[in-house]
């Protein structure tokens, strides 16, 4: 399925490009290679997903239109796939989403109802509001044709550089690594799959790890993008079945990692868009890679929220000093 998404995408996405860092290297002893989905359309990996399933619904789903929930840049994504083909889009997103993502999103010509203190409320309120207006849900990780359109980042990848071993993947719901795990392993079986989550948003990790399955009560992170509170049930068989590990960082870890890509590649990257790095910076000793590839999943940021990234960042710099 994820090579049929690419064949479908390929006219529609853009081939992000794959950038080294000399300064990563030598710091790692790794052979790094950054996925800039940060460059994507919409400023994030999340168009490929929305992109291909509305590709894959009937003209009577369409014409019904499309409603989902967000973190913010699945938002996006569904927003202008939608707009292209000329659809309504209703999206539901939590209050603390940064402004620039509603703003985005209300760009492409999407409605936008703002609800709940997380990704888990504005979902389970689009799904009674979609019982009532009858549009068709588009969800932004539990759904196959979403894995697959996100799975091409892996082909891509591999296309771009083969030598890449270990591939380092945000998670959130697990749409985006599910997608990637298998398509990367379809290509290369030997290829090592880790996932990387927020300490404060963690049930991926719970569940890989300890075989929990449970829905946390709160997450509170900067990287609100992967800040959701369970896996879902379809991208959870996958990740247990594909992925290698799964790790998590803290917030400072993650600050530090959205500071280094600004002040060494002069990219700002959102939280979730520097997890990877975030993963591959706290735990390099145990990942055994000589040629490791990132996923920088997004790049849509609040300018507003600098003081607060750089403050936890220099907070890191205490804690190792």
């Amino acid at each position: 399925m994820v090579h049929d998404a690419w064949r479908h995408l390929s006219p529609t996405v853009h081939q992000t490009p794959l950038r080294t860092s000399a300064t990563t290297n030598q710091q790692t002893g790794k052979n790094i290679y950054f996925k800039m989905e940060n460059e994507q359309k919409t400023g994030a990996f999340k168009f490929r997903g929305a992109s291909y399933k509305l590709m894959r619904l009937s003209p009577e789903e369409l014409s019904a239109g499309v409603i989902t929930a967000s973190a913010g840049n699945h938002a996006q994504g569904l927003a202008l796939a939608a707009y292209k083909l000329g659809i309504e889009a209703t999206i539901y997103m939590s209050e603390c989403t940064p402004k620039a993502k509603i703003q985005a999103t209300k760009g492409y010509g999407a409605s936008v109802v703002l609800t709940g203190e997380s990704f888990q409320e504005a979902y389970e309120a689009s799904l009674e509001h979609q019982k009532k207006s009858g549009a068709t849900y588009v969800h932004p990780f539990d759904d196959y044709d979403i894995m697959a359109g996100q799975g091409t980042i892996a082909l891509e990848m591999l296309r771009q550089e083969n030598r890449i071993d270990t591939l380092i993947v945000p998670i959130g719901g697990g749409g985006l690594i599910s997608g990637i795990a298998v398509a990367a392993k379809s290509v290369k079986p030997g290829i090592r799959v880790i996932g990387v989550q927020a300490e404060a948003a963690a049930a991926t990790h719970v569940a890989y790890h300890q075989g929990i399955v449970d829905k946390l009560s709160n997450v509170s992170t900067i990287a609100e993008g992967i800040a959701v509170k369970q896996p879902g049930e379809k991208t959870l068989p996958l990740i247990n079945r594909y992925v290698d590990d799964i790790i998590t960082v803290s917030e400072t870890e993650i600050a530090a990692a959205i500071v280094a890509m600004l002040q060494r590649s002069k990219t700002l990257v959102e939280g979730s868009g520097a997890a990877a790095l975030a993963g591959l910076l706290s735990h390099n000793d145990r990942i055994d890679s000589e040629h490791c590839g990132l996923v920088v999943s997004g790049g849509n940021v609040d300018i507003a929220d600098i003081a607060r990234i750089q403050s936890l960042a220099d907070q890191l710099k205490v804690q190792v000093t």
